[in-house]
């Protein structure tokens, strides 16, 4: 229920995003990672190497309503959007009533660049940021009426987290430490419907934890792999990356509201034991902790901290009429306006930026014309087939290639994939490889033949190696792609 003149605004900006969101994620080209995401669709499981399987249930949906292209592979971020803004509004009004919260908090996470592009592309943060503040909503609910059902559906979204990946470990040790920081909380480590709700989370997360067993743990030894990397001489740079770039991602304004907020939140738990204020203080601080130390040693990447924006969104929004709300205006103008930005620089690679500086573009920008120069080399060497041992590259000429034409993958990674492998024996294909790697283990017979470029507007994105190999040995790691049906 709007709330307030400020809440009936907000409704029209949410659909109006929402609809400026959707035409984004069809024009944007899709991403090596949202490619590589797409043949999970395709192949889909309980588990991969690399995530849970909720991204590839999310994006088989959006491809079944809207076909195979981008808007297709985005289809469900910008209505997951739409909905987790109306349940995040939900959840500010019923741990922070009378204060007209539910409209800031809202504004605040939706002027996020973090947000604005995660609500575009496609990959698991989209279904964990939603199923997160899902269960957010869940505990504000329980929090405000007391009723224990209510841990039912703090279960449930919580066990769907924890299915799109494992990052939501962060919200079950929350919970868990939420329970513990208040005494008015305690009461409910005795009742049994935590406890049933927990059964329903876990149960949700079981195809994951049977597909791991039975594939030897793979994919939480890659995840845990991380720990190994640890270069705390280069703590600095890594503790510097962290901090600026969540400056940039939640844009300057944004960032300081949030930060606000959060300390504010600490100072009600720790002085009144206040329930709403340990909650928020529970899915926040526990995550700054964690990736703190671990920059101490290695890199934390940008997106991972976007679980901890929903609470933090919330804690803003309990400021109330004290001084911070005179930036909160001009806060949401610029995160939406750096926004807004990003988005016409993913459609169209028209701002005339720094190559250097042009992540979208460098990340974005000519795959489908990279997929055309490997097709006229295949065609020049007499090769049946195209492809590559990095995930992305091979994701993105199964996407691109012309019809017909074969797209493989080579690497251990596709063995965990319910694909065709590559029929052995005398196939010839046209290798995509890094520059500077030797060899090619898995062909009778493997040579260079030269370079193609990734390339857009004239500038030379990524170079890259090409081999031609000839003869598939029973021992090669590979599966043949799926294509997408154009």
């Amino acid at each position: 229920m709007i709330a307030s003149r400020r809440g009936a605004l907000l409704l029209g900006a949410v659909v109006g995003s929402a609809a400026i969101r959707l035409a984004v994620a069809a024009f944007v080209p899709v991403a090596p990672d949202e490619a590589y995401y797409w043949i999970f669709s395709q192949a889909l499981a309980p588990g991969y190497l690399d995530h849970p399987p909720m991204v590839a249930l999310w994006i088989r949906l959006g491809t079944d309503i809207a076909g195979q292209g981008a808007l297709g592979i985005r289809l469900l971020g910008p209505v997951a959007g739409a909905l987790g803004t109306a349940l995040l509004y939900d959840a500010a009004e019923q741990l922070w009533p009378g204060r007209d919260a539910g409209a800031t908090s809202a504004w605040l996470l939706n002027a996020t660049l973090l947000f604005g592009v995660g609500s575009v592309i496609m990959t698991p943060d989209t279904p964990l940021l939603f199923f997160w503040t899902a269960c957010l909503w869940a505990l504000a609910r329980l929090v405000s009426t007391g009723r224990a059902a209510w841990w039912l559906a703090v279960g449930l979204f919580a066990g769907l987290a924890l299915a799109s990946k494992y990052t939501a470990a962060l919200l079950w040790l929350g919970i868990g430490l939420w329970l513990l920081s208040a005494p008015a909380l305690r009461r409910w480590w005795r009742a049994p419907m935590p406890w049933v709700g927990a059964g329903v989370g876990i149960l949700v997360f079981l195809p994951v934890l049977v597909w791991n067993a039975r594939h030897h743990w793979a994919s939480f030894q890659r995840q845990g792999g991380r720990v190994a990397d640890w270069q705390p001489g280069r703590a600095g740079q890594f503790l510097g990356e962290l901090i600026f770039g969540q400056i940039g991602l939640a844009t300057p304004l944004v960032f300081l509201l949030l930060v606000a907020g959060v300390a504010w939140a600490v100072r009600r738990a720790w002085r009144e034991r206040d329930p709403a204020a340990s909650l928020v203080c529970a899915l926040t601080l526990p995550g700054v902790l964690l990736f703190l130390q671990h920059a101490i040693g290695d890199r934390v990447q940008g997106n991972w901290p976007a679980v901890l924006y929903p609470a933090a969104a919330i804690a803003a929004g309990g400021l109330g009429r004290q001084a911070w709300p005179r930036i909160f205006w001009p806060a949401i103008g610029l995160g939406l306006a750096i926004t807004a930005v990003v988005y016409v620089q993913a459609a169209s690679f028209a701002l005339p930026l720094p190559a250097r500086a042009d992540v979208i573009t460098r990340q974005l920008a000519g795959w489908d014309g990279l997929a055309r120069s490997m097709d006229a080399i295949r065609r020049e060497q007499g090769a049946g087939c195209v492809a590559s041992d990095e995930y992305g590259p091979a994701a993105e000429l199964a996407r691109d290639l012309p019809a017909g034409v074969v797209a493989v993958g080579a690497g251990p990674r596709w063995r965990l994939f319910a694909l065709p492998a590559p029929v052995a024996g005398d196939t010839v294909c046209i290798l995509l490889r890094r520059i500077g790697d030797t060899g090619a283990s898995g062909w009778r017979d493997a040579r260079p033949v030269g370079e193609v470029a990734r390339t857009s507007r004239s500038v030379v994105l990524q170079r890259f190696a090409v081999w031609r190999v000839a003869g598939v040995l029973p021992s090669l790691a590979a599966a043949v792609l799926p294509r997408r049906m154009r």
